[in-house]
């Protein structure tokens, strides 16, 4: 019988920490905005003294900076576990302008961390960044696939979607109005981009 390797039990506890102040941080960001994250405000959540958050996080700006790579890894691990991409073009990006508005809209301050430039001054590192790249990439593979190649049509792509996320988040929050929509905005793109169908909508 083999010896079972030894656990880092000081390392457990410090990443299990890291955790629990990301999620007083998400916690906060979610109650009363992004800007109300500060150290004092998550050490307090946890009952712990300000200082002490120093010895996970040396700044606020680290904080967010985790925040935003947690995000874009939970919208990886959405990605990936979509069913297989289905043959027919439209269909197939349907299904990923679904999946990506589903994450988006169900929570806000995700969203915002992640795609507009809500909190001041902040800007992921380059390791942070780098999981928002992977996830672009995807998406990038997924499009090609649909016969998306030219990057000015996947910036189009990433403008329209967004957008009607913009659209339900700001003006039907919790709502259906902009998300019902999609099959139309994924025929009106592939119209003109020359993503063959068939139509997703026959009629308004």
């Amino acid at each position: 019988m083999s010896a079972l390797p030894n656990r880092d039990r000081r390392a457990e506890r410090r990443e299990a920490t890291r955790r629990e102040i990301l999620d007083a941080a998400w916690e906060i960001a979610r109650r009363e905005g992004l800007s109300a994250v500060t150290l004092r405000e998550v050490a307090a959540q946890i009952g712990m003294r300000s200082p002490s958050l120093y010895t996970h996080f040396d700044s606020k700006s680290a904080i967010y900076d985790a925040m935003f790579a947690q995000a874009w890894t939970e919208l990886q691990d959405v990605f990936d576990a979509m069913p297989p991409q289905p043959e027919a073009p439209r269909r197939a990006m349907l299904a990923l302008a679904e999946t990506f508005f589903g994450f988006a809209v169900a929570d806000l301050a995700r969203y915002q961390l992640m795609n507009q430039r809500t909190v001041p001054g902040f800007q992921p590192s380059e390791a942070a960044y780098a999981a928002s790249v992977a996830v672009y990439e995807g998406m990038r593979g997924r499009l090609r696939r649909c016969g998306v190649r030219a990057q000015a049509d996947l910036d189009v792509w990433t403008a329209i979607v967004g957008g009607f996320v913009d659209q339900q988040l700001a003006n039907d929050p919790g709502g259906s109005r902009w998300r019902r929509q999609l099959p139309r905005l994924v025929d009106m793109y592939c119209a003109e981009v020359g993503v063959p169908g068939p139509q997703l909508r026959r009629s308004r």
